[in-house]
């Protein structure tokens, strides 16, 4: 986190520590998340062979979401792609940042394209909420339409996050980071990452952490329905397991939304146990975790399709803690 933004954030805006309704206007700081940049004329092409989305889509007005594979087709990043400045943005969690521009830049080899990271270099927060669109014109201008809609001005960056929700993440410099934030906190409530990680469980958002690096194929994750994986562009890093499970496998896992009340914490990358599982691998993993404002915990978990749909799951080692399964705001196609 930049300093002065850190400074910043101490002595504003103090935080709420109680988990709100997801249709409450919020303002969440994103310094757990990092950006590296990618420059340089082959940029697009050098990155269209790591990522499993279609960099050719990519514009100045539309990013996308998209996941870097190892060769194996297990996720080891998802991250967010934005276009600014002739220049490729990748928005994805701090805590892999390194491991992933260390394993991208071992590609580079003679294309003409530099990575790095610019994470020190710009501020992020998120805004969600019913006034969230309104405000931000005020702020920064009309914004682009669309989903995964971009709009640079003066600056200032703002990525429209889902079809489902007035969300935003705005990156930005670190004084106009400070300008923004001072006249949004006046109209919304200042919470912190567990309640932005509670809005991506809403709407099924997955993310990729330390703990889940490499434990799922991306149509595990759902992202042939969040648009997150082109199976039209041409090779990359993991495509063959990637399309063969498109074409030819039986998906036996997905992602799901789930509740479950249990007086535990769970956690990303923490086992789900169903007595109908006889894998060695579980029934399943947590993918993302938060605390509901009605009590437990809201989830989003990879588990097997047969476990979820047609038996039960619960915490490991937790017979009472049975999660119940919460309808997405997207339908899964069936990969045949």
């Amino acid at each position: 986190m930049h300093p002065q933004w850190k400074q910043f954030l101490s002595d504003n805006s103090p935080e709420t520590d109680r988990p709100l309704s997801t249709n409450e206007n919020v303002l969440v700081d994103l310094s757990h998340l990092g950006i590296i940049e990618a420059k340089g004329d082959d940029r697009n092409d050098f990155l269209q062979g790591q990522l499993t989305n279609d960099i050719r889509q990519l514009t100045p007005e539309v990013g996308q979401l998209s996941s870097y594979c190892s060769p194996k087709g297990r996720m080891l990043a998802l991250m967010r792609l934005f276009m600014r400045d002739d220049n490729i943005f990748m928005l994805l969690p701090d805590e892999i940042l390194q491991p992933t521009l260390k394993r991208l830049s071992m590609f580079v080899m003679r294309s003409q394209v530099t990575i790095t990271d610019v994470t020190d270099s710009w501020v992020c927060f998120g805004l969600s909420g019913p006034d969230a669109e309104s405000a931000l014109k005020e702020q920064v201008g009309p914004l682009a339409k669309g989903d995964s809609s971009v709009t640079s001005q003066n600056g200032t960056t703002v990525l429209s996050i889902s079809p489902h929700q007035s969300r935003y993440i705005v990156v930005t410099s670190v004084e106009r980071g400070q300008e923004i934030w001072n006249r949004l906190s006046t109209q919304f409530t200042v919470s912190s990452k567990p309640q932005w990680d509670l809005l991506d469980i809403e709407v099924g958002l997955p993310t990729v952490v330390t703990t889940t690096v490499e434990a799922f194929i991306p149509q595990m994750a759902n992202l042939q329905a969040l648009n997150g994986v082109n199976f039209k562009k041409g090779c990359y890093t993991g495509q063959e397991v990637v399309a063969r499970m498109q074409y030819l496998g039986k998906l036996k896992r997905r992602m799901y939304r789930a509740h479950v009340t249990t007086d535990d914490v769970p956690q990303a990358g923490d086992a789900i146990e169903s007595q109908q599982s006889s894998s060695r691998q579980g029934a399943g993993k947590i993918v993302t975790s938060a605390p509901s404002p009605d009590g437990g915990h809201e989830l989003l978990v990879i588990a097997e399709i047969e476990s979820a749909e047609n038996g039960e799951l619960r915490l490991t080692n937790s017979e009472n803690s049975i999660l119940t399964i919460v309808e997405l705001p997207y339908s899964i196609e069936p990969v045949v």
